[in-house]
């Protein structure tokens, strides 16, 4: 009798859950990316590297799941898929962790360096980056060498390196950065997964040990391209066309950076969706259309399957002479699907075909989905095929024909900006005021003009006849430049927010989904968490005092803001900090902070020596201070806490909050845990 009444209480919610789920049939899909994306969202959040007969275990039980599937009853299928689902996208984001594993360098290194280039670029601090692979350094085994290792020619380093050639130089090197402060960005993460074991710089010539590169290489090509179309078209508009065209952005100065990243234009400057989905559409409809001028062509072949294969030729190349980063990997993907679904005669533009791109993004680079890149793009995709699939009517003509494309523009840069702006303000930290107004006098002449002009150039330049298309390309990008700068320049143009908590995006973004992929009434649901993830947002709690990794750094909240313990050096670790403070200042601005807030800092009862002089002249501390110092003290038993190399090397940077009246200590490893990219230990098993 329990065992019946037991079977007839779980048989109500059982039914009814059922019933749900089956609704849902047809658009079930859609679900797939999300819940890999649960599952590698799990990977990255764990606090210790899972074994891997742990991974192995997790991807056995998934094609047990999904395969099994089948034999139960339809209501169930889709929880058991889900089930299923996760636990494969917890095992592919291991085996992708595994794959690219590589020697980290230990140590900090100052010596020979010989490798091969390939790839070239800035730092944010103007400074060119030399990334280099089949490294060689001094006295060091092939098996502890890093496979690949970036250097900043700085002091006038340099020289006439080109991609694919063997160069050399003497370089300082250390291991990549842990996070800047806990719970930020984790640079040793994406080093790992960029197979990069070395970050350093020289200050020394950059000698070449082979006059030219062997062979073909994308990247010798781009570099090629892009100082041709910078010789044709001088200046910023010539610059902001290589980077169009080949990547290469080595030509733009900072304070335009900044002006497109304050009016919001900075996309148009990265080669990703909107780049490769103009390129595709205009050669797409270039194709078709002259085929269409050849009667018996378009009689007897089907030219619009035709088109679309050119289309996306024309893509793979522009991904070739992009330099194949993740954003650009991802939006040919995207667009890739797209164009095989017209040569299937499916239809192009669909959830569908979004989920299949993100499932196809999220198998190649599961790491991809903890980017501003593939949130942001994805967001604003899948909020534009949801708005125009459900605005119905808008086909049947309540707006005149003539007002379609200004329509249509308006509605696709609103619904991008506010699907996009939420993770922009996380991962940057500031809200473009204006950027709506800038993109709508900017985005459709990148569509109508610059890019179809950018196509003309490239098909002249074997013949040696670019000059034409960059000239019209250049009156366009000049426009564009000029919107940037005048937007930038706005009172109030860039608004700063404070960085959110680790739950604020995976709140807005579960809920937003849930809104879009969700048939039915139950989809408002889906507002409450994208609520509750700007309620913990606006209460979001920074630290009190933050210690740099290294020592060299500390800051401090005053009532006037944070105040840093430097006005030099560090400078990345200073700009992350006040970003993420959501202040607007700058290094020297914070640095002045600290003698004003000297009664302030005081309370904290915090001896921080910031130099060689201080530290010689180190006389003790008490049990109740907290010493910081760039260098390890001689004594080995102070009465104090100690933030110094040797303690800072284990724990990384260092957060104090003050709760309930107590101080508590917050360290990034407590963060991060023990996982494959900070561990040593567990490099070597």
């Amino acid at each position: 009798m329990e065992e019946t009444g037991a079977r007839a209480f779980w048989a109500g919610p059982r039914d009814a859950i059922g019933a749900v789920l089956l609704a849902q049939r047809g658009h079930l899909f859609a679900w797939v990316p999300v819940m890999i994306g649960i599952g590698i969202g799990i990977f990255f959040g764990l606090r210790q590297e899972p074994q891997t007969g742990v991974l192995w275990a997790a991807g056995a039980a998934a094609a047990m799941l999904l395969l099994g599937a089948r034999l139960l009853p339809e209501a169930l299928r889709p929880l058991v898929v889900a089930g299923g689902l996760i636990l494969g996208g917890l095992a592919l984001a291991g085996l992708r962790a595994h794959l690219v594993a590589g020697p980290v360098l230990g140590f900090r290194y100052y010596g020979p360096v010989e490798g091969r280039v390939v790839a070239m670029d800035r730092s944010g601090s103007d400074a060119m980056r030399l990334t280099l692979d089949q490294v060689v350094l001094y006295n060091m085994s092939p098996e502890r060498t890093p496979s690949r290792v970036r250097i900043a020619l700085h002091g006038g380093a340099g020289g006439t390196a080109r991609p694919g050639q063997i160069v050399m130089t003497t370089a300082h090197l250390s291991p990549p950065g842990g996070p800047v402060e806990p719970g930020g960005f984790d640079f040793q993460r994406h080093a790992w997964f960029l197979r990069l074991g070395a970050v350093g710089y020289t200050r020394v010539p950059v000698l070449r040990a082979t006059d030219e590169a062997a062979g073909f290489s994308w990247a010798g090509l781009r570099l090629a391209m892009s100082e041709r179309v910078q010789a044709a078209l001088p200046g910023e508009p010539g610059g902001f066309a290589a980077a169009i065209i080949t990547g290469d952005r080595s030509a733009m100065t900072q304070e335009t950076l900044q002006a497109l990243r304050v009016s919001n234009l900075a996309h148009l400057l990265a080669i990703s969706g909107l780049h490769m989905g103009l390129l595709a559409g205009f050669v797409f409809a270039a194709l078709r259309l002259i085929m269409a001028c050849v009667p018996p062509l378009a009689l007897r072949w089907p030219i619009r399957k035709f088109a679309a294969g050119g289309a996306l030729a024309a893509a793979a190349v522009y991904l070739g002479l992009s330099g194949g980063n993740v954003a650009t990997e991802r939006a040919f993907v995207m667009v890739a699907v797209m164009l095989v679904a017209v040569m299937l005669d499916r239809r192009a533009i669909s959830l569908r075909a979004v989920a299949l791109a993100a499932i196809i993004v999220l198998a190649l680079r599961p790491e991809a989905m903890l980017g501003p890149g593939f949130q942001m793009s994805f967001a604003a995709t899948t909020a534009l095929v949801a708005v125009f699939g459900r605005v119905s009517s808008y086909e049947r003509g309540w707006v005149p024909g003539w007002l379609r494309p200004v329509t249509t523009v308006v509605i696709s840069s609103l619904v991008a900006g506010l699907a996009t702006a939420p993770f922009a303000a996380a991962h940057f930290n500031q809200i473009a005021h204006y950027g709506l107004l800038a993109n709508l006098v900017s985005v459709p002449l990148m569509g109508v003009w610059v890019m179809p002009a950018a196509v003309l150039s490239v098909s002249l330049m074997p013949l040696g006849g670019e000059a034409l298309g960059l000239w019209i390309m250049g009156l366009g990008l000049r426009w564009i430049l000029g919107v940037a700068h005048w937007v930038a320049e706005l009172d109030g143009a860039r608004g700063v927010v404070t960085a959110p908590g680790p739950w604020v995006i995976p709140c807005l973004a579960w809920g937003a989904l849930f809104v879009i992929l969700w048939q039915g009434k139950l989809r408002f649901f889906g507002l409450l968490p994208v609520v509750a993830g700007f309620w913990i947002w606006s209460g979001a709690e920074r630290p009190k005092v933050l210690i740099s990794e290294d020592g060299r750094l500390v800051g401090v909240m005053t009532e006037a803001g944070r105040a840093l313990s430097r006005e030099r050096g560090a400078g990345f670790v200073a700009m992350n900090w006040l970003e993420n403070d959501g202040d607007a200042g700058d290094q020297a601005a914070a640095a002045a902070r600290w003698e004003a807030g000297a009664a302030e800092i005081a309370r904290w009862d915090l001896k921080v020596l910031r130099g060689a002089q201080e530290v010689r002249g180190f006389d003790g501390c008490t049990a109740s201070q907290r010493l910081v110092t760039p260098k390890d003290p001689d004594q080995n038993a102070l009465p104090c806490q100690v933030f110094s190399p040797r303690s800072l090397r284990q724990s990384g940077a260092v957060a104090l909050y003050l709760r309930k009246g107590e101080v508590i200590t917050i360290t990034a490893r407590q963060i991060s845990g023990t996982r494959l990219w900070n561990s040593r230990d567990i490099r070597r098993q």
